[in-house]
């Protein structure tokens, strides 16, 4: 069995992968492979499904899968997994450090000193107890918010199409009732037809004044122009956001120039303990494969 790993993984995987098979990382050999390891960067659409005629497994390194046409591979008898519970403390923490940043104005505060300056009277905080936290989603990683958020004396609350109830946050009936409560709403849904542009105008309409929306799940889930407007209006506090419609943005992306955005480059994922759990899991998925688990 041949094993192509064709994004960054961590190192020690290629090592962990050797006892199910030959390992390789050279992408030309796409044809022979009969397993392939993916991340975000490689898309694997039609054009590169039928390239693999032995392809038989896909594992993504990561929670969504909006990167693989899973409807093609169905039809072609490819089984498609992802590592679902392995991002959710990097991702988690990540959304934790913007709820952070935001309200306490860190990078503003950071710039400013570095230019002389000493706005100590200028720049007012905001304490994260006692405000409501809306989860959109509420899978693993928002699950991992959910318990920092508590920790911080947060109310929680949640709305997810597909679940009822939460130890840890309070499910609301509809996504307009939650938002309309949230001072703080963090966003956990993958890229579909329906989450496409779920954060538009007329759902902004019905949020808090001043809000702050953190994004940490997928760039396309808002209506960029919508969240422009919001921020112009003061409706919208702050949009911190980790995710873009592709990496890199456009440089002409107009959320790259809007007011009160907070901005990182995709790094949720990335952190050093993430991706030696990422290979673990995708060990598991192998073996389970491999033992006609699927």
């Amino acid at each position: 069995m041949l094993i192509l790993i064709s994004d960054a993984f961590d190192p020690s995987l290629e090592g962990k992968l050797a006892k199910y098979g030959e390992v390789t990382t050279d992408k030309s050999r796409l044809a022979d492979a009969d397993v392939v390891l993916v991340r975000s960067k490689t898309k694997c659409d039609r054009e590169y499904i039928d390239s693999a005629p032995n392809l038989k497994l896909i594992v993504r390194g990561g929670v969504g899968t909006d990167n693989i046409d899973k409807v093609y591979c169905a039809e072609k008898g490819i089984i498609v997994h992802n590592t679902p519970k392995a991002p959710s403390i990097a991702v988690a923490e990540l959304a934790f450090a913007m709820m952070l940043a935001v309200p306490n104005h860190i990078v503003k505060a950071h710039e400013s000193m570095r230019m002389g300056q000493w706005l100590k009277k200028e720049l007012k905080r905001t304490e994260l107890h006692g405000k409501t936290l809306g989860l959109v989603g509420i899978g693993h990683i928002a699950q991992a918010v959910a318990t920092r958020a508590k920790a911080f004396g947060m109310h929680v609350t949640a709305y997810d199409k597909y679940v009822d109830s939460s130890r840890l946050a309070v499910m609301k009936p509809t996504l307009e009732e939650m938002v309309a409560e949230a001072d703080y709403i963090s966003l956990h849904v993958p890229l579909t037809d329906e989450t496409l542009h779920m954060i538009d105008a007329p759902l902004i309409e019905r949020m808090k004044d001043g809000v702050i929306i953190i994004n940490t799940g997928r760039g396309r889930t808002v209506d960029s122009q919508a969240v422009i407007a919001g921020l112009e209006s003061g409706k919208i506090a702050a949009y911190a956001t980790d995710v873009w419609p592709k990496d890199p943005p456009d440089s002409d992306y107009p959320l790259l120039k809007a007011p009160n955005v907070f901005m990182t480059p995709h790094l949720g994922a990335s952190s050093k303990e993430n991706l030696l759990r990422i290979g673990d899991e995708v060990c598991e998925r192998i073996e389970n494969f491999l033992g006609g688990e699927g």
